[in-house]
């Protein structure tokens, strides 16, 4: 019975790319794989040309590649990109014209090809509010919703998020969002981030096995605020036995790294660009603290993951992800932007070590509560 109440059911899955570490085509990833092997029919079409898989998806699993980069608007976009960076705000134009352009090729490839599936599951905001203004796609159009509500300013947010009220469904990855889509659509839920079986199966790490570490995993772009992080390890009192290591590029790698030059700080924080997933998942092995300085988030999987490799979280609050993952077992979560409040909690955990260690092990504890069958059986719910 419960074959043919799942195999049945084809879902799409659409989003941009599998190639380099991100946090969607993670999750992505994982859901897919699981969710096929729970008996659905999954396919996956990126909007790129074919690319080898940087997340492992299960082989048996269709994808189909439409290359955005080949529209005419997004080769306008990548020109002015490329020779007009000097230009102010020439990324947000740079973003349109792409949007812009993939679109129009995804409506192209959904035109011919929609027909085929029950359900599509869009991963992305800017990706759903195309297929919602559609009377026929957005019947079938669950939107995945993996940055904050408040996220592409007025002509996303106010202009066509409203178009949601036309969707199957809105799943949100942390409470707010959740809140915020229910007022829209009242097929709106929150169902947090899977993990991956290597996290699933980790068990607490010892103190004495780690170094005295703090980590940060995050991309190098502005919303991830890495220079006011960089300010905060500056001014803190850290040990000098401690050092900071932070995975990621972006458009700010290369400010970043003349701020850490500049403040000589390349002893106490390493750089170590874009890594692969075991390279973070060691980084995470030998950790003790965790961090996170973003200004806006959904659900950001990093803290969830670091948990499970006994780290101590210390992240702002911003809207709107970290508030759903730390509690006073597992870390601090500090107001935004106020970098004391950063450094004490920095500073109390790397000098009291009782404490470290107590919080360490009772952040690890708190991973029960992020297991996947849970995740898994409110996703085969909705669908």
């Amino acid at each position: 019975m419960m074959k043919k109440t799942t195999k049945n059911k084809k879902v799409l899955f659409i989003y941009y790319q599998n190639i380099k570490p991100n946090g969607v085509s993670k999750v992505l990833s994982n859901l897919c794989s699981d969710m096929y092997r729970q008996g659905y029919d999954i396919e996956i079409l990126f909007l790129m040309e074919p690319h080898d898989d940087f997340y492992p998806i299960d082989q048996k699993i269709k994808k189909h590649y439409t290359d955005s980069f080949a529209n005419r608007y997004s080769k306008f976009a990548t020109y002015i990109i490329k020779n007009f960076k000097f230009v102010p705000k020439i990324y947000n134009f740079h973003s349109y014209l792409y949007d812009l352009g993939s679109h129009k090729v995804l409506k192209k490839w959904l035109k011919i090809n929609h027909h085929h599936y029950d359900t599509i599951v869009s991963c992305w905001y800017k990706l759903s509010a195309m297929l919602a203004i559609d009377k026929e796609l957005s019947k079938k159009t669950i939107a995945w919703e993996h940055m904050s509500y408040t996220s592409g300013g007025i002509f996303w947010n106010k202009t066509l998020r409203p178009f949601y009220q036309n969707l199957k469904a809105v799943v949100s990855t942390n409470i707010p969002g959740e809140k915020h889509y229910l007022k829209i659509n009242k097929e709106s839920h929150t169902i947090y981030n899977l993990m991956d079986n290597e996290i699933e199966i980790q068990s607490f790490i010892q103190p004495q096995e780690k170094k005295n570490i703090i980590s940060l995993i995050a991309r190098l772009d502005p919303e991830k605020n890495i220079s006011e992080f960089i300010d905060i390890i500056t001014k803190a009192c850290l040990p000098k036995d401690w050092k900071v290591i932070i995975i990621g590029g972006g458009r700010e790698e290369k400010k970043i790294r003349e701020k850490v030059a500049n403040e000589n700080l390349n002893s106490r924080i390493e750089l170590w660009g874009n890594r692969s997933m075991d390279e973070v998942y060691n980084l995470l092995k030998i950790s003790k603290i965790n961090c996170l300085s973003s200004t806006e988030e959904a659900l950001p999987t990093i803290l969830i993951q670091a948990m499970f490799f006994s780290n101590v979280l210390v992240a702002y609050d911003c809207p709107y992800g970290p508030s759903d993952i730390i509690s006073k077992e597992n870390g601090f979560l500090i107001p935004l932007h106020d970098k004391q409040a950063f450094i004490k909690s920095l500073e109390n955990l790397t000098h009291d070590e009782t404490l470290l260690n107590n919080m360490m092990k009772s952040s690890f504890e708190e991973t029960n509560n992020w297991k996947k069958e849970k995740i898994i059986q409110q996703w085969k719910k909705i669908l």
